[in-house]
């Protein structure tokens, strides 16, 4: 048989490796990958018509379990498949590519266990399963696209049917923000604009999830500043405005940017438009302002310096340079405080507190040494019963970072080690990421158990935020269930964090008990919780083990976002959309040129349809090659 097979291998044009060693590997892959599937005990948990999808996921995750690179390399010698292919038929891929290894060599082979799925069954489920959660396929191109509804679109039915009318096929609703009477708004919108066009539209409903974010911060200053706008020599191109308006009344600027001031009615009545107000500001500046416009509601003053007013502060009303009779008034003291910050530097140290009382920034000594560390509260104070020495911290989207230092009965202190080199700002309500925690927190607040009332009556899909253990999605679908009897939307498992990634194949077999799930793919909190040179990584093994699953994958956050925000996609964008086509749909932000973004990426995706379908290259004729042999 060796001379057989050495004067075979004399046949190929590129003379491969000898076939019998790869024979023996990748039996031991095939039997491992058999065996490991058939031990799995809680398979009759899935449902029924996912049962060949969650026998093929175990195979895939047992194939993994082997490190196969130099065996793809010999493969592809003896031009077999690499098995790079392989995740939505494992099984069926491993024994045709071990026949037609056997009959290279003269030898017979036949397996007694049988695949789950074979080829075209593989292709067919994840089709299937796509059009049963996203709605039916496109014209023109495989993956559907998700926008998520601005909260004007509840009263702006236009703007729904263009989206429509664009390419948009499900829309997704944050609870997170807005209320239940503008949800219902954008549902009869969305089910009006279906009507209209003729074209189907699936609803999204994210839950909030466990909003873990940091507390209040004490107020700022009282201090309001304007400044004019200045050419690069210093000539004041546009004068500053402020807003005059009667101290206990809301003020109405016509310009919500412009800062506004409360004095005392009675002397804002004297005032007439070409008075000037002379005064002295919070830095003992002599400055004036002359007033440009008067209406009902207040007057609007400008200015060609710049100027810090503080509550006291004197104004001094003038007309044709003479002071007016009772002119002289100071600014009322609900001047409003400025946004409070805690500042913050590599090196500080940043006290977290189970107490709710505000934040407070680091004080000094006049000598420089620190008398009282920079405190602050948290939303989910419990959370900090879990944290342990030395696990990393980040705040406000990854811009601050910080280590554990020191876990206490009623604190936690966080040394900070990442910020800009200047130092960074962190406010109140933003987000807190602890990627390597292990956190106890349920993955529905009671805002998202309240929210679900509405949820399961008007929504398609419902998203799970935050989707950690197999027991978040089991106590979503019983409470849905428990809500409405029959149909209850199909879960969506938003992975965001890193142990939801770590999690993913259990939080998919658990979804699987439903006949219908996804998975978002959130790739916001999830850089930061894996780290963004990491992400590329993360988001392509959520693809893959999805794949083998034979679940939709929905591609989301910051795709198109320069593009929707501005009307100008960047060339990074554009690039990271046509990536998208690895997955059967992708997620648009809103933003005012959202309707352009839609449309844009339709086209990106029609484009790439004849290119491109999961991780597969489609070899289509090219224009390219054939203008060059014409020449």
């Amino acid at each position: 048989m060796k001379k057989t097979q050495a004067a075979l291998r004399n046949t190929f044009p590129c003379q491969p490796t000898d076939m019998e060693p790869l024979i023996e590997q990748l039996l031991k892959v095939r039997n491992d990958v058999v065996q490991k599937e058939k031990a799995y005990k809680n398979l009759d948990k899935v449902h029924v018509a996912n049962q060949k999808s969650a026998r093929n996921l175990l195979q895939y995750m047992a194939f993994r379990l082997h490190d196969i690179r130099d065996l793809q390399l010999l493969l592809t010698e003896w031009g077999l498949s690499s098995l790079g292919r392989a995740e939505r038929k494992v099984q069926a891929t491993l024994d045709t590519v071990l026949q037609a290894m056997h009959l290279i060599v003269g030898k017979s082979w036949q397996p007694n266990e049988k695949p789950p799925v074979c080829y075209r069954d593989a292709r067919q489920t994840l089709e299937d399963n796509t059009d049963k959660l996203l709605g039916g396929h496109p014209a023109g191109r495989r993956v559907r696209i998700m926008v998520t509804m601005p909260g004007d679109g509840g009263s702006n039915y236009h703007l729904v049917k263009n989206l429509l009318l664009n390419g948009m096929n499900c829309a997704r609703i944050n609870c997170a923000h807005d209320d239940k009477t503008t949800w219902k708004k954008i549902v009869e919108n969305i089910r009006r604009a279906e009507e209209a066009t003729g074209r189907e539209c699936r609803i999204l409903m994210d839950l909030g999830g466990p909003k873990l974010r940091t507390g209040d911060i004490k107020p700022g200053p009282k201090i309001v500043k304007i400044s004019p706008k200045r050419s690069e020599t210093g000539i004041v191109e546009q004068p500053a405005h402020i807003w005059l308006h009667p101290e206990g009344e809301t003020p109405n600027p016509p310009n919500n940017t412009i800062a506004c001031l409360p004095v005392p009615p009675d002397w804002l009545k004297k005032s007439k438009v070409g008075d000037t107000i002379r005064l002295t500001d919070a830095r003992g500046a002599s400055r004036k302002l002359t007033l440009a416009e008067v209406t009902e509601s207040g007057y609007l003053a400008s200015a060609n310096k710049t100027i810090y007013f503080v509550p006291g502060l004197e104004l001094v009303l003038k007309r044709k340079g003479e002071k007016l009779r009772k002119g002289t008034a100071k600014i009322s003291d609900s001047l409003p405080s400025r946004l409070g910050g805690i500042p913050l530097k590599i090196g500080d140290l940043l006290v977290l507190t189970k107490q709710q009382t505000p934040g407070e920034k680091a004080l000094f000594h006049a000598d420089g040494t620190l008398t009282q560390p920079a405190t602050i509260g948290i939303s989910i104070p419990e959370v900090l019963n879990d944290l342990r020495d030395g696990e990393p911290i980040w705040f406000d989207d990854g811009k601050i970072g910080g280590i554990i230092e020191r876990v206490e009965r009623e604190q936690v202190k966080v040394r900070i080690n990442h910020t800009r080199p200047a130092g960074d700002t962190l406010r109140a309500e933003k987000g807190i990421n602890l990627p390597e925690s292990n956190l106890h927190v349920a993955a529905l607040s009671p805002d998202d158990l309240e929210d679900l009332h509405f949820v399961v009556q008007h929504a398609d899909m419902v998203g799970l935020s935050f989707a950690n253990y197999p027991k978040d999605v089991e106590d979503l679908v019983h409470r849905m269930k428990a809500l409405r009897k029959g149909r209850v939307p199909a879960v969506v498992l938003k992975i965001e964090t890193r142990l939801g990634f770590e999690n993913l194949p259990a939080l998919l077999l658990a979804a699987m008990q439903s006949p219908s799930c996804g998975v978002m793919i959130a790739r916001g909190d999830l850089a930061i919780e894996c780290g963004f040179g990491r992400l590329a990584e993360v988001q392509e093994q959520i693809l893959w083990i999805c794949e083998a699953a034979h679940v939709p994958v929905i591609w989301a956050t910051q795709v198109l976002e320069g593009m929707a925000k501005s009307g100008l996609p960047t060339r990074a964008e554009v690039t990271d959309a046509a990536m998208g086509q690895r997955a059967e749909c992708i997620m648009l932000n809103k933003g005012e040129h959202i309707v352009e973004a839609t449309n844009a990426l339709a086209e990106i995706l029609h484009r790439m349809q004849d290119h491109q379908t999961k991780k597969r290259s489609l070899l289509r004729k090219l224009s390219i090659a054939e203008r060059f042999f014409q020449k």
